[in-house]
């Protein structure tokens, strides 16, 4: 994505410290972002709905209500990619927000480079993986893929995936049979700026076999290579060697 495509994108910020949200508010417009700022999580709910941004930078640490509180809220009523802003920096705090169901988190404090950064890489993960056509993949009779239209069909039931775990699912069945390691994975879906960050592709991994696989615990489709990657089951070659037979 182009840095003129960030012109005018909107940026809900969601912190009770002035101070913190004036900063934000500086940096993302000297970028071209358009800013909303609200100051508790109530307030939050309502400028989602009234102003519909592009994205959320949501506090954890908030007098009425916490952010985890908040970013439950909004996942009961939208996909809006939400950015965790934390001043702990522990691991419990940021696997919640994960599983929750943020696509990032900051942590305090933070430069505004990083915050700009992270804004930018977590927009391109939203936007369409490909303008290409695919068509319909049928893994198996269970499993049933149409990247053309965002839909996800597991024994003929619509799975919902998050941007985030849609776009890994695609570049592992783009790669079917292939193994793709985790440097290539951080680095084609969450982007270079998440180099140091190998536990996001296994989080993600779990919650994508939690939805996709029968039983995760053994799972069919997406398959560990220990101390290298993952790889997506070759569904092609599998089709092909069953009508040969």
């Amino acid at each position: 994505m182009a840095e003129s495509s960030y012109k005018n994108r909107r940026i809900l910020v969601v912190d009770d410290e002035e101070r913190m949200v004036r900063f934000i508010r500086l940096n993302l417009e000297h970028d071209g972002f358009r800013v909303t700022e609200a100051f508790k999580g109530s307030q939050a709910i309502d400028r989602m709905r009234s102003v519909l941004p592009d994205l959320i930078l949501l506090d954890v640490m908030m007098p009425d209500m916490d952010g985890f509180e908040v970013l439950k809220i909004v996942r009961e009523i939208s996909n809006i990619p939400v950015i965790m802003l934390t001043a702990k920096g522990e691991e419990d705090d940021r696997v919640r927000g994960l599983e929750l169901g943020a696509d990032d988190y900051i942590t305090k404090p933070f430069s505004p480079r990083e915050l700009v950064s992270r804004v930018r890489a977590v927009l391109r993960r939203t936007e369409t993986t490909s303008s290409s056509s695919h068509g319909i993949i049928e893994v198996d009779d269970r499993l049933k893929l149409d990247f053309d239209r965002h839909e996800i069909w597991v024994e003929g039931n619509l799975v919902n995936l998050r941007p985030t775990e849609y776009r890994l699912l695609y570049h592992l069945v783009q790669n079917a049979g292939w193994v793709i390691s985790h440097d290539q994975l951080l680095a084609n879906v969450w982007g270079y700026e998440y180099r140091d960050e190998p536990h996001y592709v296994r989080l993600y991994i779990n919650y994508l076999r939690k939805k996709l696989e029968k039983d995760p615990a053994n799972p069919q489709y997406i398959l560990t290579e220990r101390g290298v990657g993952y790889r997506f089951v070759d569904f092609r070659r599998k089709k092909t060697d069953e009508l040969k037979d």
